[in-house]
């Protein structure tokens, strides 16, 4: 079931959605991007809203030796493998764990799950868009771009790519990629900086899982690899606490 605090988020979001298909109608797109840019932020201040994942599909190879050395972690939808030294915990989707700065000197990672079409019966008008799944509705949001804002859905999913973004560090060093991983496919931004790195990770398996995994990585323990190897650990659990293989 989608959590209240999301809901409740979202609910404020298609209000201001709402408001900008009033200025679509009588204000026209260039308007529209007026309104985004004061009610949420610019291009300039927040340079996610006008990235777009790389052209390259990056298609990596979980590492075996790396994944024997994590441990199991089962949550009640969900289990994964994650390294020593990290903080685990499970998040609602709210304005204040994507606005949180910091917690302390924590490695931290951040772990939603939501359930097969869960994000489309939250807002069911974009189905009018040709969005039927977690997929299809991830692939427009991380192509969001504040830039090309032409139409209330496309003012929709850049909300939308700013409601889901937490803090990865100075934006204008991150970098962004789609990937295929084994049953998995998804999208993630990444900041290699120091004194930390900052992975944030969305990810949908085949049965239409949605999975987000952010990772606040101090002292730059991990690289790429190493986080796709713990994202490929990641699956559904069964009523009785049970991974599905």
């Amino acid at each position: 079931m989608v959590s209240k605090h999301f809901a409740k988020y979202l609910a404020v979001t298609i209000v201001f959605g709402l408001c900008a298909a009033f200025i679509v109608k009588f204000g026209g797109p260039n308007i529209l991007k007026q309104y985004i840019s004061f009610g949420i932020g610019s291009c300039k201040n927040i340079p996610i809203l006008c990235m777009q994942p790389d052209e390259k599909t990056l298609i990596p190879e979980a590492n075996k030796e790396y994944r024997d050395t994590l441990v199991p972690q089962i949550f009640p939808k969900f289990s994964i493998s994650a390294p020593k030294g990290f903080t685990l915990i499970q998040e609602l989707i709210k304005r204040r764990y994507y606005k949180r700065k910091n917690r302390g000197d924590d490695s931290v990672i951040y772990l939603i799950y939501q359930e097969p079409q869960a994000l489309i019966r939250l807002y069911p008008d974009v189905r009018k868009a040709g969005v039927k799944d977690n997929r299809e509705f991830i692939r427009r949001m991380s192509y969001a771009n504040l830039t090309r804002v032409n139409s209330i859905t496309d003012a929709f999913f850049v909300i939308m790519k700013s409601v889901f973004t937490p803090d990865i560090g100075n934006q204008g060093a991150v970098k962004t990629n789609k990937f295929e991983l084994e049953d998995k496919a998804g999208y993630i931004n990444y900041n290699l900086a120091k004194p930390e790195n900052y992975f944030d990770c969305i990810v949908v398996d085949k049965q239409d899982n949605l999975f987000k995994v952010y990772i606040k990585d101090r002292g730059n323990r991990l690289d790429l690899n190493k986080v796709f190897t713990i994202i490929s650990t990641l699956k559904p659990v069964s009523g009785g606490g049970v991974p599905h293989s």
